[in-house]
């Protein structure tokens, strides 16, 4: 991926954070002292973040080495070698915590996302991730979402109309608020509504919703919004979704499973950073 300007400014403010005025214990090795390290996979993972990894250490130091021997997506298993870095010694160690932290988070993702493609498969339902993201890593673990296998949802508050709870209690009604988002949105924007009964689901479908998703609602509720649909919305099932009830949310026929676990609360990669 090409790393954005946020996200550049961000890794330059998670090395302000941790090197501060300057790393005091690396100050203890000679200034010309010259090394090597490499990762190693203490799990199995699949790979994902290495342009942001190589840029947290050419901002320490340009003349900084760093060669992944995998690729993006790429499965890694348990004790795998994956890439080599090398450098002057200094550089390496002050640049190693917030390279890690990276590249384990967007691991972690990829890694969960690729497990949750895998477990709707054969049923046509793709799994997308939500807005539920650590504040500025957003395009960092959209990004690893996609390397894992998952898709996306809206980028933010300005790609898409989604209509949930509090915008319905605050226009009024279902049928108002998609009414109020048609008028107001140009034709090339989708209009999604957030509904939690059957009934509800049918006044959205009335009203013309784009996208309906169908919240925290039982497998059989699924079904019925499925056979009443007819093909007229795409369908998003949402709320309590885990890796577990994946293949069950998927066989109702519904077209996107939504998952903020998928961001929100995963798990690091195990990533070791070692010295040659």
């Amino acid at each position: 991926m090409a790393l954005d300007a946020l996200t550049l400014d961000l890794i330059s403010m998670a090395l302000s954070e941790d090197i501060g005025p300057g790393d005091v214990t690396s100050a203890l090795i000679p200034a010309d002292s010259q090394g090597q390290a490499h990762l190693v996979a203490k799990e199995p993972l699949v790979l994902a973040g290495t342009e942001a990894f190589v840029e947290v250490f050419a901002q320490v130091d340009d003349a900084s080495e760093v060669e992944f021997t995998a690729s993006e997506g790429e499965e890694i298993t348990e004790g795998q070698s994956f890439a080599n870095i090398a450098g002057l010694t200094r550089s390496i160690l002050s640049s190693e915590r917030v390279a890690l932290n990276i590249l384990q988070h967007m691991c972690g993702i990829a890694t969960h996302a690729r497990r949750c493609a895998e477990a709707v498969k054969p049923h046509a339902a793709k799994v997308v991730d939500t807005r539920k993201t650590l504040p500025g890593l957003r395009a960092l673990e959209k990004y690893a979402v996609r390397v894992g296998g998952g898709h996306n949802h809206r980028f933010g508050l300005f790609d898409g109309v989604l209509i949930k709870d509090n915008h319905i209690a605050a226009m009024g009604s279902i049928t108002e608020a998609i009414n109020a988002a048609r008028k107001a949105a140009h034709h090339l924007l989708k209009i999604e509504c957030e509904v939690t009964s059957i009934r509800e689901f049918n006044e959205a479908r009335e009203a013309g919703a784009d996208v309906i998703l169908l919240d925290n609602m039982t497998l059989s509720e699924l079904e019925i919004a499925v056979t009443q649909n007819h093909s007229r919305a795409l369908l998003e099932a949402s709320g309590n979704v885990t890796l577990e009830r994946l293949p069950d949310i998927a066989a109702t026929g519904v077209d996107l499973i939504s998952m903020g676990s998928l961001t929100h609360s995963v798990k690091a990669a195990d990533i070791s950073l070692r010295w040659k």
